[in-house]
């Protein structure tokens, strides 16, 4: 067996499994549906009123920002590993990168996007 054949049985199995995992539960799990089945459940405890809890949008834009934030240290850190390779270029080149995304926080923070009310 070559290692192109092994390779292409990993990708095969790694295909496979997740469809059958999501397969089998469909043709042996037992169908009784009924009212009680059917109605929503939170806790323990049947839910009056709206069952859809409202967001404030500034969670969201918090998290948006944690995410812009922790994508730039993933770019950061094979960056530094290779800092001697790159030399002066990449150091400007860093500055630039971190530098768009300081003007970003600097809006963001200026419109008040920032602050928590």
């Amino acid at each position: 067996m070559t290692e192109f054949m092994k390779m292409l049985l990993l990708l095969v199995v790694a295909g496979v499994f997740p469809i059958m995992a999501m397969i089998m539960p469909l043709l042996i799990e037992p169908r009784q549906p009924n009212e009680e089945k059917n109605s929503q459940y939170e806790c323990g405890v049947d839910t009056i009123g709206r069952n859809v809890p409202r967001y404030r949008i500034s969670y969201f834009l918090y998290a948006i920002i944690f995410v812009v934030f922790d994508v730039e240290t993933v770019f950061l850190f094979p960056w530094a590993v290779k800092f001697n390779v790159m030399g002066l270029f990449g150091l400007i080149e860093m500055f630039i990168f971190a530098g768009i995304l300081a003007i970003g926080l600097a809006y963001a923070w200026k419109k008040g996007a920032l602050v928590w009310k």
